[in-house]
């Protein structure tokens, strides 16, 4: 790693799709530029790691505005990625571009010896998310895969009941996500045109099951099956510009997922549903001893020995208020942005060699559940989730 000066360890980081939503607010702003804000990450010993990003995209003229909004210096954008990865200042790939265009962009930069960070999913179909992982392991090079969720409060709180034992054994998982995207006529939509188009890279399985992966796996067990029935519920959309097109992409997936251990989980995703519930996703785990329902950030809790006795009757209204018997878990410790905790947590390994598990293999296994996904809903039948290895 380049030196600026004794306290500081840099690292360059080549950014690109950072005028895209997602790259733009939680990966430079709430991320890196957050990481620099508070100083660099602190690595105890008078030294921290300060990141260096370069705005690499297509629009040069965005990328220099979002340079000089951020007090970047020029010379930190370009339009030219090979360039820039044939700059050895640079020590590290991300990648937050459209899908489509994702697997080749980080092939380049293997090939160039960069570190690689990436969205996902991180390749269309397996067999590309393979190959970067393997290529990536020949290489000798570090490598990571956003995988946010993990990080959000409302998780953390479940995986801190699951690592205390409140469940007792765990059953099962229902999960709920989604919201209403509007068309795109009467009001604008809040997500890009290109997800209802498959031919794009589309589509909310391709979207949530490599969230979903490893979700399940990380607090419940690694995924063994997956049963799937997909659907394009809204079949017309508006683009940005106000033209009218066909939606080809699912926007709601259905899916049955048998995990090992025994634990089923099933997890609704739609962006044709209006929410009724207190965040845009929820999960709620039940165990013989007690049950957690969990979202972004609040988790609640039902233990065993305060659990109602309800007695169905539909000839009488309902004289208990199921949701005031739940208990707020507290929160016990200040929580981050779960992007930027993912990136201090990727900095430290590039920099250290610590520790660091969310890998492109990881990713790989996101696209195949949603592979599976999509084929199940396709052939109408579970399919067997085979455990990947390189």
């Amino acid at each position: 790693m380049a030196h600026s000066a004794a306290e500081r360890r840099i690292v360059r980081i080549a950014m690109n799709g950072v005028t895209g939503r997602m790259g733009y607010r939680q990966h430079l702003v709430r991320s890196i530029l957050a990481i620099r804000e508070q100083g660099g990450v602190d690595l105890g010993d008078g030294t921290v790691i300060w990141p260096e990003p370069v705005l690499v995209g297509r629009r040069e003229h965005a990328l220099r505005a979002l340079a000089e909004r951020h007090g970047l210096e020029p010379d930190a954008v370009s339009t030219d990625l090979d360039a820039v990865l044939a700059d050895d200042g640079v020590d590290l790939y991300f990648d937050a571009q459209v899908t489509l265009a994702r697997e080749a962009a980080i092939r380049k930069a293997i090939a160039a010896g960069k570190h690689i960070y990436t969205e996902k999913p991180t390749a269309t179909g397996l067999d590309g998310a393979l190959e970067l992982a393997r290529l990536a392991q020949d290489a000798g090079i570090k490598h990571g895969v956003v995988q946010d969720k993990l990080f959000l409060p409302g998780l953390l709180k479940l995986k801190r009941l699951i690592d205390g034992g409140f469940f007792g054994e765990i059953l099962s998982v229902r999960g709920e996500f989604g919201y209403w995207v509007f068309e795109g006529d009467w009001q604008d939509a809040q997500r890009p045109s290109w997800n209802y188009r498959s031919e794009d890279g589309g589509g909310i399985v391709v979207d949530m099951f490599p969230h979903w992966d490893y979700v399940l796996d990380e607090l419940f067990g690694r995924v063994e099956s997956v049963q799937a029935l997909t659907t394009t519920h809204i079949r017309q959309r508006w683009d940005e510009s106000g033209n009218a097109y066909p939606a080809t992409a699912d926007d709601a997936a259905y899916g049955i997922f048998e995990l090992a251990g025994g634990v089923i989980a099933q997890i609704n995703s739609s962006w044709s549903v209006r929410v009724n519930r207190d965040e845009l996703v929820e999960f709620q785990v039940d165990g013989t001893e007690g049950s957690a329902v969990a979202g972004l950030r609040n988790c609640r809790v039902q233990h065993r020995s305060t659990t109602p006795k309800p007695v169905w009757n539909p000839d009488l209204p309902a004289t208990e208020v199921f949701r005031d018997q739940w208990q707020d878990v507290p929160d016990n410790t200040v929580f981050d942005n779960g992007f930027k905790t993912q990136w201090e947590l990727f900095l430290r390994h590039v920099v250290l060699d610590e520790p660091y598990t969310w890998d492109l293999l990881a990713g790989a296994r996101g696209v195949q559940l949603a592979e599976l996904g999509l084929k199940s809903s396709a052939e109408g039948r579970r399919m067997a989730v085979p455990e990947l290895k390189l």
